[in-house]
This record gives structure tokens, sequence and C-alpha cells, in this order.
């Protein structure tokens, strides 16, 4: 009977997988160089000697059954890499399928058929050994596999006890001790476990004499220690893959890439769109003469590259996966998006309130802080498909009034008029259309801060200046940007080459770059900058 379905989980909270990732990143700074935020066209086209660590790519071929799994397993190795380095809270647990879903319904219907099975085989006159001995066989295998290399006595000893050539002998005799075989096994987890399970060991001793029972326990006692076991393998691992976290998941990729050269596609769709935008929005040159007369201004690559990173925090999943070199990071950059739109729509609505009402509330930090925690628990799940939002900015807006008027009140002002109310409230609705002007300045100057701290060569000096009108969110916006700026740093350092050969193919075509470029110190800039 297997073992329950175990799953790669983590319960960290937003705050711990930022700092985790700080700390990630603080290691990548320490290893980079500084360097000039702009590069030059000859430094991009030039080649170098050296090859070490060079993002390379195939011509395009049929793949294999046992190729696409070969990439599928590279694929889980970097993610599960990367996870355990940037969340120290990441860890596995016995998995828990939703109540309601198939998935249960069918496995729960399989373990209990084959648990009757076993007690009808017991039931027999005389017993019926099978099912139990392929228990016994498969715990034995379980408790071998939690054995370090050079614990041979403890090996043989289970090899001894649960020798099944001998259990069957003894079934096929009726002279099997299936309760003396249990109460080994018990004792023998009992020496193999972590502390944390002594008292399901209790229990154990002490459960019940139904051996059925007895073996549905101990399977569930097996899987829990088995999840310790990788847990502690993850735990001694997790310092090992710090040190060697970049040069590991840089040739991961590249091994995925050499087997699917597809593997950029999103990536250089999402860096192209970038530089197109940036091209359109700058200027032809100025020359009254010469040759450049009129010719569009070439971004430069760092620019083009900080302006792709700005464009994933804005990245709608629901059209289209993140870019391949951003994959490992999909859930945390969907959770930074999320609480950025969040913090937004919150700063928007203040911004209505003290525009519309001014002086009489000026002044206030009571008052402001109130009706800040009050708008953020209203649009707490706002990224949610069923959140209306419509009808929870005139929630937003009536709770407004009545704390306004309350202050007001309180300190012997008039109250606000019904006419003034429903400017206030129809103001406050608005912010849901896309053009509207608060809403364009708030986005605005939070993509100016994100790009502040993006171009920063120490972006921590930074993280604290919000620009102006963003002042009421600026705690949560320092903790958002720390975050988003340590993911930018350790992914710039992880893929750096990749950036590099993509910047150019897509800025230089002119020169066609090898089939397996060479690592210039333009990548190095990339990589570092």
């Amino acid at each position: 009977m297997p073992l329950n379905d175990e799953r790669l989980n983590s319960t960290s909270s937003g705050e711990d997988q930022g700092s985790d990732v700080e700390s990630s990143s603080e290691r990548c700074d320490s290893m980079t160089l500084n360097s000039d935020l702009e590069c030059s066209r000859d430094s991009f086209t030039s080649d170098s000697s050296s090859k070490h660590c060079s993002p390379s790519s195939s011509p395009p071929k049929t793949l294999t059954l046992d190729e696409v799994m070969e990439s599928a397993r590279d694929l889980f190795n970097l993610s599960l890499s990367h996870e355990i380095v940037i969340n120290r809270n990441f860890h596995l647990e016995p998995n828990s399928l939703p109540q309601d879903s198939l998935l249960k319904a069918v496995r729960d219907n399989l373990q209990k058929a084959f648990w009757d099975i076993l007690e009808a085989e017991l039931n027999d006159d005389p017993p019926e050994y099978g099912q139990a001995i392929r228990l016994v066989e498969e715990i034995r295998e379980i408790l071998l596999s939690f054995l370090n290399p050079g614990a041979n006595r403890m090996r043989t000893q289970i090899m001894e006890v649960l020798d099944m050539d001998l259990i069957r002998q003894q079934a096929d005799n009726d002279a099997l001790d299936i309760q003396g075989l249990a109460s080994y096994i018990i004792t023998t987890m009992g020496k193999m476990c972590a502390p944390v399970r002594d008292e399901e060991i209790k229990k154990l001793r002490e459960g019940t004499d139904n051996i059925v029972t007895l073996f549905k326990e101990i399977f569930r006692v097996l899987s829990l220690m088995r999840a310790d076991m990788v847990n502690c393998t993850i735990e001694n691992l997790r310092p090992v893959l710090q040190r060697q976290s970049v040069e590991y998941e840089r040739a991961k990729f590249q091994s995925i890439l050499d087997k699917t050269p597809s593997a950029l596609d999103r990536t250089t769709s999402w860096i192209k769109s970038a530089l197109e935008e940036l091209q359109s929005s700058i200027a032809p040159t100025e020359q009254t003469n010469g040759p450049g007369k009129g010719q569009p201004v070439v971004p430069g690559p760092f620019q083009v590259l900080n302006a792709a990173f700005i464009r994933i925090l804005t990245w709608d999943y629901s059209k289209s996966p993140p870019p391949e070199t951003w994959m490992t990071d999909e859930i945390r950059l969907q959770e930074i998006q999320w609480q950025l739109q969040q913090c937004q729509a919150v700063n928007e609505v203040l911004l209505i309130v003290y525009s519309t009402i001014g002086g009489p509330i000026q002044g206030l930090p009571s008052l402001s802080d109130r009706l800040k925690r009050m708008i953020s628990v209203l649009l707490d799940g706002m990224h949610r498909s069923d959140f209306n939002l419509e009808e929870s900015l005139e929630g937003i807006s009536a709770q407004i009034c009545c704390e306004l008027n309350k202050s007001l009140t309180e300190r012997s002002y008039p109250a606000l008029t019904p006419a003034l109310q429903g400017t206030l409230t129809g103001q406050i609705c608005n912010i849901t259309q896309k053009d509207n002007p608060i809403r364009t300045l708030v986005e605005d100057r939070v993509q100016q801060y994100f790009m502040a701290l993006i171009s920063d060569p120490k972006p921590q000096s930074k993280i604290e200046q919000v620009p102006a009108g963003l002042t009421a969110i600026k705690p949560e916006l320092a903790i958002i940007g720390a975050k988003f700026i340590s993911l930018v740093n350790y992914n710039k350092t992880v893929y750096g080459p990749f950036y590099a050969d993509i910047l150019r193919k897509l800025m230089f075509s002119n020169s066609q770059p090898a089939a397996n470029p060479p690592q210039n110190t333009a990548q190095d800039s990339v990589t570092h900058n």
C-alpha cells in the first residue's frame, strides 16, 4: 500500500519570502562588479575569447519523448533549487487534497478497498497473509530508505527480522506473528524518527488491537517521517545551493535550452516589446546635418532591460505565462503585483479624499491612519476574479463619509453636504476607469519609483525615497520595492548572459551572432549591473 501523496509546500508569509530574497540578492550583489548603466554598441557586437557560461541555442529539431522528459526533470530541479535558495521556509508536507475533489474521492476509495481486502484476508479461517506480506515488504523498504549509508548494523537487523522468505514460510505454516512484526516495526520507527514524532510513536505503542487499524496508523506516521527526512535533507542542502545557486541555475537553464531551443521565445518577445516601446517614445536625433540627421536614437541595452523588468510588474498572467527566465518566481511576482495594486488603489482613494475635502482634515495623522486601514481591509483580495471592485468602492465611500463627518463634527466643522458626499463617492468609484487622471498619476509615479530602484547600482539607498503623492503608502511601497529589486538583482545575476545575447540579436541584428555566442564584457555588465 503506497504512502499518501506528498507535495512541496511553503508556509512562509510575504515578509519572510521578501527577506529571504533580499538575503539571496545580497549574496549575489557581493559577486557583482560596478559598471555603467549604458553599454556601447561595440561591446555588444565584439567577440571575446571566453565561452564560459555563455548561453547557446541549437537549430529547431524534433524532440524525442526521452528528451522531453529530461527537460521536464531539469525544469523541476531548477524550480526546486531556486525555491530552496530563495525561501528558507520551503519544506515538504503530506498532501491534503480538497475535501470535495475527485482525486481525493478516488484515492480514498482505493485505500478503503485495500484495507478492506486486508481485513477480510486476516479474518479468514485460516488467515490469508498475501496482502499483509506485501505490506510488510513495503514497510521494510521504507525503513531501509531512512538509514544512512554507514548504518550497517541496523540494516542487517532489519533484513534479518523482516526476512521476507522466512515470513512467507511462516505464513504458509500458519505460524506468522503479525502482531509481533508490527511491534518490531514500531520500535524501529521510534529509533529512526525525529524527536517531534515521539508522541506519534507513543500512540502507536498504545494502539488498538485491530491489526488493520494499526497498520493504517503505521503508514500515516511513516509518511510524516519521510517528510521529516526530506526536510532535513533540504536544510542540509540549502547552504551548498546558496553558494552555488547562480552557476547551478544558469547551467540547468542552459541544459533546458539545449534540449528545447524555443525555451527563450517568451523572454525574447518580452525584451523585444520593451525595446519597441522605448524606440517609439524616443525622438529622432536633432542633428542639423550629417549622416545621423533624423535617425532614431538607439536606447542602451540596460535601458531596454530595465524597461522590461518594469513591464513584469504589470504582467497579465491571465493572458500569457511570464517569460521563461521568470518562471521560478511566478508566484512571488503575482503576490508583489497584487500587493502593489492594492496599495495604489488605497493611495488613489486617499488622494481623492484629501484633494476634495482639503483643509479641515489636513494634519490629522490619526484620521489618515484610520482611513488607510479601513480602505486596505475593504480592498483586501481585490485581485480575485470574484471581487467586485465597484461595489467595494461604493462601500468604502460610505464608510469614508461617516468617518469624515464624525471627525469634522468633533472639531466643530460642518458635516459634509449630500452634494459633496456624492461628488466624493463619484470620484472614488471612477478610479476603476483606466484613463482616470488620479489613477494614471499614481501608476506613473509608482513606475518612476521602481525604475529609480532598478537603475541605481545601490537601490537600498532609495527604498525610502518615494515620489511626491505616494507618501501615504511609503511603508508598504518600501517593502514591496525591497522584494522586487531583490528578485530583479538575482534574476539578472543568473540570466544576464542570456539577456545579453538576446539584446545583441535584437539591437544589432546586422552582425550575426555565433551559434554559441561568447560571454564578453557586455554580458558581464548585464549580469552584474
